[in-house]
């Protein structure tokens, strides 16, 4: 067996695309992902804060000051319209950005005149800072008429916060910040760790069964002196490593690009909120991958060794993305966690205490049902394959 596991793994470590696949591409992808992302982000951003907006005013002589403050900024162009004109024709053909109708009471005292309601006409489908832009203008005039209210009132600055908000709620949470933080991101870690694993086990366990099945090398490992269930297991042990490997690369790119690219408070966020995990649990959530790729990488050489080409087992994989993906979602369904029966279904039960590890609510008995189901399920998939491997019809199809 461990003679299969070194000549595989010495035959993966010489293809150049596996290594790329596995080393290579998570350390460089990421990176350039987010890269891209961010550059053309930040310049549409950008392209979107700096373009001056052409607008037009429906009652401008309500709110002569509101109208002044933009007339006189560099970031707006006032148009006149035309009678009869279509406003939203005009707004859709881009013609004009917005438009803002003022209303008549706009210019009476809210307490006489009551609440004015400005119509911002706008096509908000795309990236734009119409609403934020006009928004900053319109504050600056609801403050100046709360000042004058107040002040007609003779209110002090404790009544006019009574009066502005009567009752306030006040929200006091007894979890802590790694407990807070780890319900909202925890989640997604046990997701793209066992994506990673998945991908990064698919093309070795394509290669070794049905690539070799193209190549005709699979009938000569097939008349040596090895038994059958230790090349399977010699295989599988290969497919398992290189799963393994890849998700442990990637997630570690990702952290140590995320930690160089970011700034001085969020490295200080991201070290405070690792270091609340403790080393055991670290262990624990690796502990917890192995039969999580044993699953996988015992689903991925079945069907491997079942398809007649290469390019039949990559569409068979496809599949399993499916497969697998649907009980890692349900992990993040409102009321599915580990103090009922999801402690005893497979994939489902790790993703979940991934989770409670990360916030550390792990309730550590339930380590007992995720190990036990999941090694399970892990043998018989483990003993299928070998099964699969022993039936001739299945390997000369």
């Amino acid at each position: 067996m461990w003679l299969v596991f070194r000549k595989e793994l010495m035959e993966l470590l010489r293809d150049r695309k596996t290594l790329f696949f596995m080393i290579a591409m998570p350390i460089l992808l990421f990176p350039l992902i987010f890269g891209v992302i961010g550059f053309f982000t930040s310049k549409a951003v950008e392209e979107a804060e700096s373009k001056v907006l052409n607008y037009a005013l429906i009652g401008a002589e309500h709110a002569p000051a509101l109208s002044q403050a933009m007339a006189d900024s560099d970031r707006f162009s006032r148009v006149e319209l035309e009678a009869g004109a279509d406003h939203a024709a005009l707004i859709r053909s881009e013609t004009l950005d917005f438009i803002l109708t003022i209303p008549d009471n706009f210019a009476i005292p809210p307490l006489e005149g009551g609440q004015a309601r400005l119509v911002l006409l706008l096509n908000d489908a795309g990236l734009n800072m119409v609403h934020q832009r006009v928004s900053e203008l319109v504050e600056r005039e609801i403050q100046q008429k709360r000042a004058d209210a107040f002040a007609h009132l003779a209110l002090d600055e404790n009544q006019q916060q009574a009066l502005l908000e009567p009752i306030v709620l006040e929200k006091q949470d007894v979890s802590d910040k790694r407990e807070n933080w780890g319900e909202k991101i925890g989640g997604l870690v046990p997701y793209l760790v066992f994506i990673l694993c998945l991908q990064g086990a698919m093309y070795p366990a394509t290669d070794l069964g049905a690539g070799e099945k193209e190549r005709g090398t699979l009938e000569t490992l097939l008349i040596s002196p090895i038994e059958r269930h230790k090349l399977v297991l010699g295989k599988f042990m290969t497919i398992a490593l290189a799963g393994v490997t890849s998700a442990l690369i990637t997630v570690t790119s990702m952290a140590g690009w995320g930690i160089v690219l970011s700034q001085g408070m969020a490295i200080e966020f991201v070290a405070e909120f690792m270091g609340a995990i403790g080393l055991i649990d670290f262990v624990l959530m690796f502990l917890m991958l192995i039969p999580i790729v044993a699953i996988f990488a015992s689903m991925l050489l079945s069907l491997s060794i079942y398809a007649r080409s290469f390019k039949e087992a990559q569409s068979y994989m496809g599949g399993v993305m499916f497969v697998v993906i649907l009980p890692i979602v349900l992990a993040t369904l409102p009321g599915v966690d580990l103090d009922s029966g999801w402690a005893w279904v497979p994939i489902t039960n790790v993703a979940l205490a991934i989770k409670e590890l990360i916030k550390g609510t792990m309730d550590y008995y339930s380590l007992i049902a995720i190990f036990g189901s999941t090694a399970v399920i892990a043998g018989a998939l483990i003993a299928f394959c070998v099964y699969w491997f022993n039936q001739e019809k299945v390997l000369f199809r």
